[in-house]
């Protein structure tokens, strides 16, 4: 059975839309990394990838938690410290007993 790992780091950072194409790339870098390694990766960057203000923010980070629920682990990317939603992240997967790995930085 092949496991499936979620992606976690920031995405908004400084809220400018350079750093939020970067936190995207880096994400997808990560993501294509794992599919390399022979995971299936879900990546909250890419699933909504430029979507800010489409919906509440809140919507976003709880839809990312339901997701996260159904993998069997989770991803945490460099810099993963500075994002509230990714410590939350990191949280639940503590919680729900999922594999956590820690990437190095890129």
């Amino acid at each position: 059975m092949i496991k499936l790992v979620y992606i976690a780091g920031p995405y908004r950072g400084n809220g400018t839309p350079d750093c939020i194409h970067k936190n995207i790339q880096a994400a997808r870098t990560v993501a294509k990394k794992y599919w390399q390694k022979g995971y299936a990766v879900i990546c909250p960057h890419m699933n909504s990838a430029y979507m800010d203000g489409a919906c509440l923010d809140e919507m976003f980070l709880n839809g990312a938690i339901e997701i996260l629920k159904r993998c069997d682990g989770i991803v945490m990317m460099p810099n993963w410290q500075q994002s509230e939603g990714s410590r939350n992240e990191l949280n639940v997967a503590d919680k729900l007993g999922l594999e956590i790995i820690y990437e190095e930085e890129l």
